[in-house]
């Protein structure tokens, strides 16, 4: 007999594709994608999960590539986009634009939809043999230039959920708003310490509250109190699984989809001063050094003092309103206490090895009708960087403690970084003369944050940041505890959101029961917390990552909306990434645009993508990320979520920055 042929292994992945044609398949557990050239897509759409075989093996930096051999499963039976008509037919050009292919539509199945509707289609035919898939009109959302279509869309986009069911709503208005009397003799009392809320001037679900005090030691005790969101959302009611379905909230500048109802969230779950609010408290005693001497976590009954901003902490701290200052002139003592212990909690850190990443978020304001009129940094004081600390301290105190007590968890966890990736970084680092230190088995946060260290203060601390950022792993959540390499940390996760986080509310949950029944869990119940943990600890991975995607499509749609009548103006930016195309440039707004070469003056640019520079051919000027440059506004569209520059050569037109902010002043 002969010898029998080994089968192939069958390798299955999530297909992401490119809007030119080409894309890539993710495979679980495997760190690089596999490449697909556009002739071998063979009808797959983006986010469709399909079966492959490879046909060139890795080489050197060069991904290994493949094709697809079937269509598993689709990922979209609906597409939402533009509706374009025609006399006898329509056709919908998605949002997505990776997706793949336009929606032709019969006239019939049209629906009233207008040209240049937003509008829902279902797709009743895939592509194939080269032709477009075809649809129906599901829904007419609206014209495209409606007050919030915009966001209306990445909603629909996303698939996220806009309403709560009516049973939810119900489930949620039968729960009292003040708090159950008779329970507050199984809790700490802790109505009379002097307790703040700190947060951004327009935040409704306060689910955090912080104390801070010396004792007899001379050691810093924080107090972390935290919404105790589990005590009203039971294990399997209607509201548990709409949140585990939800799995966060999700903010989109003028609404947000929160992951409880409002009578929770902003109701009987906000930690809103001068009421009685039930939490879970966990307190740590701290050395001089920012150790951590001591914890404990417990259930507790509070009542905030004094609702705090970020803005007026730091007018208090740096004596920057004689009103503000004189009018809580007696907590000043308080927020000095708070801001020496963040301090110290902060440096004990930065010698661990946590990365101090200067990558500015964006504010977006919106006028009456959702208009952006406004894109700038959004500015941090010293006061967010007390509670971030703080709330670092408490997430890490609660990881490490019920790590130890080996009970089913869900941890926050951020691996160490692929070292081929980390070489890459280096090669760009060349360039300015640093390094990130380290072997393939010996990768530490120390080695990243000593170069941040280094670079603190010039030109290239941003973009260093944002490149050791693509560096990095995603953070994701899991049932094992596997260490926070980003902070540096070897027990973390998150205690300090149960109003818009599932994980925290599921820890919660998990803290309660231990409590009540004095650390002694049965082994049926260990088993059954387990395999929530590993199930929930998944699911809320996918639905951070929807939501993260939502909101970075609504900002950048934001971002165009906002330069769409800036045509043609000038601006100073700084070169944030440079690409075989191109490059993008970053204005101080944090608006970003591609110049590609085209539009980059009567010159043949060479990619180096090593050291990610470019240089002409003819005149030899180079660029690299972090240099200044001054771009003119080309084109931007909210519709295509694009905004495109181009290269003003000013050595004729003006001498030098200065000037040119002078002048624009």
């Amino acid at each position: 007999m002969g010898k029998k042929l080994k089968k192939k292994p069958k390798i299955e992945g999530i297909f992401r594709a490119n809007e030119k044609g080409f894309g890539f398949v993710e495979i679980e557990n495997q760190e690089e994608d596999l490449f697909i050239p556009a002739k071998n897509v063979n009808g797959a759409l983006n986010g469709d999960t399909v079966r492959i075989s490879i046909i060139k093996s890795k080489e050197g930096t060069k991904r290994a590539e493949a094709k697809i051999i079937k269509i598993i499963r689709r990922e979209k039976e609906t597409v939402v986009g533009i509706f374009q008509a025609n006399k006898n037919f329509g056709f919908v050009v998605p949002d997505d634009k990776r997706f793949g292919t336009d929606i032709y539509i019969p006239k019939s199945k049209c629906k009233n939809a207008k040209n240049n509707d937003k509008v829902i289609a279902k797709i009743t035919k895939y592509p194939e043999k080269g032709k477009n898939a075809e649809g129906e009109i599901e829904e007419v959302l609206g014209n495209i230039n409606q007050a919030g279509i915009d966001m209306l869309s990445v909603i629909k986009e996303f698939d996220l959920p806009n309403e709560f069911p009516a049973f939810v709503k119900e489930e949620a208005e039968s729960i009292s708003q003040v708090i159950d009397e008779k329970d507050i003799k199984n809790r700490k009392d802790l109505r009379q310490d002097t307790i703040f809320t700190i947060d951004g001037e327009d935040a409704k679900d306060l689910d955090d509250a912080v104390n801070v005090y010396k004792n007899e030691d001379g050691n810093y005790c924080l107090d972390v109190h935290i919404a105790d969101v589990s005590y009203y959302v039971k294990e399997g009611s209607k509201l548990d699984k709409e949140a585990i379905k939800r799995g966060t909230s999700v903010y989109m500048f003028d609404r947000v989809i929160p992951m409880l109802p409002v009578e929770l969230s902003n109701g009987i779950c906000s930690l809103n001063a001068g009421q009685d609010r039930f939490a879970l408290s966990c307190s740590m005693e701290i050395d001089s050094k920012g150790n951590v001497i001591s914890g404990d976590v417990y259930k507790s009954v509070i009542r905030v003092t004094e609702r705090m901003s970020y803005t007026d902490v730091n007018k208090i701290l740096n004596n920057l309103d004689e009103e503000v200052t004189k009018k809580y002139s007696k907590y000043i003592d308080n927020f000095k206490l708070m801001e020496e212990l963040a301090l110290i909690l902060k440096n004990r850190r930065l010698i661990a090895g946590y990365l101090n990443l200067d990558i500015p978020e964006s504010k977006i304001i919106l006028d009456e009708n959702g208009k952006a009129i406004e894109v700038k940094k959004y500015e941090t004081t010293f006061a967010n960087e007390i509670i971030e600390q703080f709330m670092l301290t408490a997430n890490e105190t609660v990881a490490e403690k019920f790590y130890w007590l080996e009970a089913p968890f869900i941890y926050r966890v951020h691996e160490e970084p692929e070292y081929d990736k980390i070489q890459e970084t280096n090669k760009f680092l060349f360039n300015i003369g640093e390094k990130i230190k380290c072997t393939k088995d010996n990768i530490k946060p120390r080695a990243f944050s000593d170069v941040l260290g280094k670079l603190k203060g010039t030109e290239y601390e941003k973009v260093i940041s944002t490149l050791i950022l693509r560096t990095l792993k995603v953070a994701r959540y899991e049932a094992e505890n596997k260490g926070h390499f980003g902070i540096a940390s070897k027990y973390y996760c998150h205690f300090t959101s149960p109003i818009r986080r599932y994980p925290d509310l599921f820890i919660h949950r998990v803290i309660s029961e231990y409590i009540q029944k004095g650390y002694n869990i049965d082994e049926n119940r260990l088993s059954e917390l387990e395999n929530k943990a590993i199930k929930y600890a998944e699911s809320s991975t996918e639905t951070e990552k929807i939501a993260t995607k939502a909101e970075r499509d609504a900002e950048d749609i934001k971002k165009a909306e906002f330069m769409e009548d800036k045509i043609g103006q000038e601006y100073m930016g700084i070169v944030s990434s440079i690409t075989a195309f191109g490059m993008f440039v970053e204005l101080e707004s944090t608006v970003e645009g591609l110049i590609r070469f085209e539009n980059m003056g009567n010159e043949y640019f060479i990619f180096d993508e090593n050291r990610k520079t470019l240089t002409g051919e003819r005149t030899n000027r180079s660029f690299k990320i972090g240099d200044q440059v001054k771009i003119r506004v080309l084109t931007a569209s909210k519709v295509m979520k694009k905004i495109a520059f181009e290269l003003v050569d000013d050595e004729n037109e003006i001498e030098n920055v200065s000037d040119f902010k002078e002048e624009q002043e």
